[in-house]
C-alpha cells in the first residue's frame, strides 16, 4: 500500500473522530452535518442530488436525511415529480445553523494551524488534482 494512502485515510478518521467530538453538543454526527450543510449551501436539494453530490450511496442519504427529519432539522416534501423528495432545513436549523458553523470553523482553525494559508491552499490544489485525474 503507499503509505500516502495511508496517511489520507489515518488523518480522514482523525477528521472525523474530532468532528464528531465537536458537534456532540449539537446532537448531530459528522455524516449528519455533511448533509446539513450541503442543503445548507444550495438551499433545498433533491435527495438524489444529495448522494450524488457527496459521493454516498443513495440508501445511506435516505436513512441520514430521514433521521435529520426525525430529529426536527430538515423538512421533506414531494418535487415536480412526483418520485423526487426535497429537502431543506427546517426553521430551527436555520436558526442554530450560524452557531454550529462557527464552531465548525473554529474546530477547522485549530485542525489547521499547523498549516500556512499558502501549504492548505497547496494542498487543496493537490487534492483536486486527484479528482481531476479520476474524470479524465
Amino acid at each position: 500500500m503507499n503509505p500516502l494512502f495511508h496517511e489520507v485515510f489515518q488523518k480522514t478518521r482523525l477528521l472525523s473522530k474530532e468532528l464528531n467530538l465537536v458537534l456532540k453538543e449539537y446532537d448531530l454526527f459528522a455524516s449528519q452535518w455533511t448533509v446539513l450543510y450541503c442543503v445548507h449551501q444550495h438551499e433545498e436539494m433533491i435527495l438524489t442530488n444529495i448522494w450524488k453530490y457527496l459521493n454516498v450511496e443513495a440508501p445511506t442519504i435516505t436513512r441520514t436525511v430521514s433521521r435529520l427529519e426525525e430529529l426536527g432539522w430538515l423538512k421533506t416534501y414531494v418535487g415536480k415529480d412526483r418520485r423526487e423528495k426535497v429537502v431543506r432545513l427546517s426553521e430551527e436549523a436555520v436558526a442554530k445553523f450560524p452557531m454550529i458553523e462557527a464552531s465548525i470553523i473554529h474546530f477547522e482553525n485549530e485542525f489547521l494551524k499547523g498549516l500556512s494559508n499558502e501549504e492548505q491552499v497547496i494542498l487543496r490544489g493537490l487534492l483536486k488534482k486527484l479528482d481531476n485525474e479520476r474524470s479524465e
